[in-house]
C-alpha cells in the first residue's frame, strides 16, 4: 500500500499543470480493499507515514463520503452545505455509485491526493477496511459518520447510537404485534456496523416477547433485489407478521413489494429513515412507524468537527470519541409535523 500511495502522490504532482479538473482515469479498475479476505495488506510502516497537512484556516477543504447513493444522503448534503457557509470551508461530497468498499477506497485515495485536510466517511464493510482507514487517518483527519469503524484509527464517530435505534424499532414491532409473531429483517449488508447494531438492538427489545426473527435478508444495496427479497419472503413464509427494513431504501422496497403482492395492511411494516415513500406510507397507515435519524446533523456536525480539527482544535473531540445524534420515532400521529420540519430544514418549504 505504501508504494501505491507514493505513486499516486507522484502522479498528482505531474498532473498539477493540467488544471483543477485533472484526475485519475475513470477506466482504471477498482483497487483491492485493504484487509479484505484473500487480499491482506501489511500496515504502513510508522517511519514512512508522512505528516498530516498543517492547519490552514483560510483555505480549509474537507470531504464527506457516503456508503451508497440513497436519497437519505441528500439530507446530509444539506447539512454539509449549511456548515460550509457557516465555517467558510470547501466541502467535497462523494457518493460511491454502487456502494462498494472498492469505490470508497478509490475515493479516499483521490481525496488524499487533492489535499483535503479531513474526511468523514460511512464505511461499507469496516472490518475489511481497517487498514485502508488507518492509512487515510495517518494523512488526514479521519472521522466516521452514520456507521462506525471502532477498530480503526478514526478520530471520532458522529451519528446515531444504532443499538438504541434498534431498541426503538423493537418497541415499534412489539406495538405492531402485541400478541407476538414472526418477523423478517432486510438490509443492504450485515457487515456494516450500523446494521449489526440495529439488529442487536431489535433482538434486545424483543427478547422477552413472543416475537421471533425468521432471518435477515441482504441485498448489497441493489434496489431490485431488495424488492425481490420481500416478495420471496411473502411467498415462502406466509406466517410472517412484520417486515422490518434496517436501511433507508428498505422501507419503500418493502412497501412496494407488499402492495404488489396484494397484502397491504395484512402484514405490518417497521423501518428506518425518512424517504418520501416511507413517510407517505406512515401517513397512509400502511407502515406502523419508522425510526428516523438526523442525517442533516450528520453532515453539519461532520463538517463542523473537521473544520475545527483543521484549525488544530483537538479539544472538539469528546473523550468518548463519539458524538451521538438523537433519533426520533415517527408514527401516523406525528408524521405531518415531522415532514414539515424536514422540508424547512432542507430548504424545500
Amino acid at each position: 500500500m505504501k508504494s501505491h500511495w507514493l505513486m499516486v502522490a507522484a502522479m498528482c504532482v505531474v498532473m498539477a499543470g493540467c488544471g483543477p479538473d485533472s484526475s485519475p482515469s475513470s477506466k482504471e479498475p477498482p483497487k483491492p480493499v485493504a484487509g479484505a479476505p484473500n487480499q491482506p495488506a501489511p500496515p504502513l510502516p510508522t517511519d514512512a507515514v508522512p505528516a498530516k497537512p498543517a492547519p490552514s484556516p483560510d483555505s480549509i477543504k474537507v470531504a464527506f463520503v457516503t456508503n451508497n447513493a440513497s436519497v437519505f444522503w441528500t439530507i446530509a448534503k444539506a447539512g454539509t452545505e449549511k456548515a460550509k457557509a457557516e465555517f467558510g470551508c470547501k466541502v467535497e461530497f462523494r457518493i460511491p455509485p454502487n456502494g462498494t468498499a472498492q469505490e470508497q477506497q478509490q475515493i479516499l485515495q483521490d481525496l488524499v491526493t487533492v489535499g483535503v485536510s479531513g474526511i468523514a466517511i460511512s464505511p461499507v464493510t469496516p472490518q475489511f477496511q481497517t487498514d485502508m482507514l488507518n492509512e487515510a487517518a495517518a494523512r488526514v483527519n479521519l472521522i466516521t459518520q452514520d456507521s462506525d469503524a471502532p477498530q480503526s484509527s478514526r478520530a471520532c464517530y458522529i451519528g446515531t447510537n444504532n443499538v438504541d435505534a434498534g431498541r426503538a424499532a423493537g418497541d415499534l414491532i412489539k406495538k405492531a404485534l402485541p400478541e407476538g409473531g414472526k418477523i423478517m429483517l432486510f438490509v443492504g449488508t450485515l457487515e456494516a456496523q450500523n446494521a449489526q447494531d440495529r439488529k442487536m438492538g431489535i433482538e434486545e427489545a424483543i427478547k422477552d416477547s413472543k416475537i421471533e426473527i425468521i432471518d435477515t435478508r441482504t441485498d448489497e444495496t441493489d434496489r431490485a433485489k431488495a424488492v425481490a427479497n420481500v416478495q420471496d419472503t411473502l411467498t415462502t413464509h406466509s406466517e410472517v407478521g412484520c417486515l422490518v427494513g434496517l436501511w433507508s431504501y428498505n422501507g419503500p422496497a418493502i412497501l412496494n413489494a407488499v402492495r404488489s403482492s396484494g397484502k397491504l395492511d395484512k402484514v405490518k411494516i417497521v423501518c428506518f429513515d425518512e424517504e418520501d415513500e416511507t413517510l407517505q406510507g406512515v401517513k397512509d397507515g400502511h407502515i406502523a412507524g419508522t425510526i428516523v435519524q438526523q442525517p442533516f446533523e450528520f453532515g453539519y456536525q461532520s463538517v463542523k468537527l473537521l473544520a475545527q480539527l483543521a484549525k488544530g482544535e483537538e479539544s472538539a473531540i469528546p473523550p468518548s470519541k463519539q458524538i451521538f445524534v438523537p433519533i426520533k420515532t415517527i408514527t401516523p400521529e406525528n408524521v405531518d409535523a415531522f415532514k414539515a420540519s424536514l422540508l424547512e430544514q432542507t430548504g424545500k418549504k
